[in-house]
């Protein structure tokens, strides 16, 4: 029986409440559910890992609750590869192939089955149906995933149960299957290396996720800039209220946290604490993306002048960080090196940095010496999808010093940002920070800008505000 709260209200449980708790439960079990629309792509995927590694047992745990304090756990987000391979975002799941003669594996997931009624745990502790919600049973998830599903219960049992067939299991994400099973540290990351590979092309079902993640970031946008004149009477947290709303109204949640940077704030990267003013004459920096039900990510950031129009010093700024992403955009085509947008636009800033005189040229020499980074700080762009930095263990060779191809979905966003305390600018540029990020997706004949819904250059920016700020 779970564990009851040190200091509880109540000390324990009599013998009627358990038999009355126990009665009186009609048949829930849900017949003929439809197969999820993803099932056919997730087969597919599998099919491909499959082929990754003939002869072994693949084990990829969807990962479980994580305490925040006492009982209270944070939001569950499942393992990344899992959702991929299955489809599926339930907790205290693995998905396991098992090798065939043939090279093949025959793949099932282990899940946590439902509550029964004929024990106090479906009604006693944090994680019990009652509390948390009801789960689909082993017989429902069939239906839905296209997957023989077992419980998970004895997952740890059966693993163990076969010592000599070679493993693989994805590490750090369920410590209790990873104790049943004999495997090693450098396959076991080739494993995951592949996971990520496997991620870098997109198919049409998440192409077409990825569609609704910039869509409905492009309106979380707009309900920013409506409400701007709420977050001037309050502080960045309106925008980051703002936006959320949106993501929980039309997705799962935010893919990230959001980063609503005002004024000085703009410089600082990852800026998340977004408790800062929000004052008329200054910029504001808003990178944000919804996640779609399905878990897939949006990635986009507009700078924007509070007051609604850019001082010249601030649409000097702008204005490079727009050409340095058009060049970017540009080198974004099928067969070109994953490198070449983040190379077109940091030569462009290198450039302008020279031309303005806050780096010693040539603009080549600086650019190879990497003096831009004092001000552009983080590379141009990442891939794109389940996670808001997906494929991040793929291989080298795969990723960032592969070639781009079509179905790939990444970002382009350069930046520039002057510290407050920078004495090598002119004070009137300090505390300015302006990035650009839109999500691009690799098309047979170069790219489609999936953002292009919101205002980029500088003059569309100020008119699409005119129409719409609050």
């Amino acid at each position: 029986m779970a564990k009851g709260r040190k200091n509880g209200l109540y000390s324990g449980i009599s013998e009627e409440l358990s038999a009355l708790m126990r009665t009186g439960w009609a048949d829930t079990e849900r017949h003929d559910l439809p197969l999820d629309a993803q099932a056919p792509y997730a087969a597919r995927r599998r099919e491909a890992l499959s082929a990754h590694f003939p002869g072994e047992r693949l084990v990829i745990p969807s990962g479980s609750l994580k305490v925040r304090s006492n009982d209270d756990t944070y939001p569950f987000r499942p393992y990344t590869g899992y959702v991929h391979l299955t489809g599926d975002q339930a907790r205290d799941c693995a998905l396991v192939l098992e090798p065939r003669p043939d090279g093949g594996h025959d793949a099932h997931c282990y899940q946590l089955p439902r509550d029964g009624r004929d024990t106090d745990e479906f009604w006693i502790g944090y994680t019990a149906e009652l509390w948390m919600g009801r789960r689909r049973s082993l017989a429902e998830s069939e239906q839905v995933l296209g997957l023989s599903c077992r419980d998970v219960r004895t997952a740890a049992q059966d693993l163990a149960a076969a010592p000599g067939v070679p493993t693989r299991i994805v590490r750090g994400v369920d410590p209790a299957l990873e104790a049943a099973v004999t495997t090693d540290a450098d396959r076991d990351a080739e494993l995951e290396e592949a996971l990520s590979g496997l991620r870098l092309v997109k198919d049409a079902w998440e192409i077409g996720e990825m569609r609704k993640a910039v869509d409905s970031t492009v309106r979380g946008f707009t309900d920013c800039v409506g409400e701007l004149s709420r977050a001037v009477a309050s502080s960045e947290r309106w925008i980051e209220g703002t936006f959320f709303r949106r993501a929980r109204l039309e997705g799962n949640a935010v893919g990230y946290g959001s980063i609503c940077a005002a004024g000085e704030h703009a410089t600082i990267m990852h800026w998340t604490d977004n408790d800062g003013p929000v004052r008329p004459g200054e910029l504001l920096l808003l990178d944000a993306g919804v996640e779609t039900h399905s878990l897939y990510s949006a990635d986009v950031t507009r700078t924007l002048p509070i007051g609604g129009t850019f001082t010249p010093v601030q649409r000097t700024v702008y204005d490079a960080v727009y050409e340095a992403q058009e060049a970017g955009i540009a080198a974004v085509k099928p067969g070109a090196a994953y490198r070449d947008f983040h190379v077109a636009a940091q030569r462009y800033l290198a450039e302008k940095l020279v031309e303005w005189g806050f780096i010693e040229g040539p603009a080549d020499r600086a650019y190879e010496l990497g003096l831009q980074r004092r001000f552009t700080m983080a590379g141009t762009g990442h891939m794109l999808g389940l996670d808001v930095h997906d494929c991040a263990e793929a291989r080298n060779e795969e990723y960032v010093d592969g070639v781009l191809e079509p179905g790939m979905v990444l970002t382009v966003e350069p930046g520039l940002y002057f510290q407050p305390d920078d004495l090598t600018v002119p004070e009137e540029w300090r505390g300015i920070g302006v990035r650009i990020e839109d999500d691009l997706l690799v098309t047979a004949d170069g790219n489609e800008n999936l953002s292009a819904g919101l205002p980029r250059s500088a003059d569309e920016v100020e008119a699409w505000m005119a129409r719409t700020a609050g």
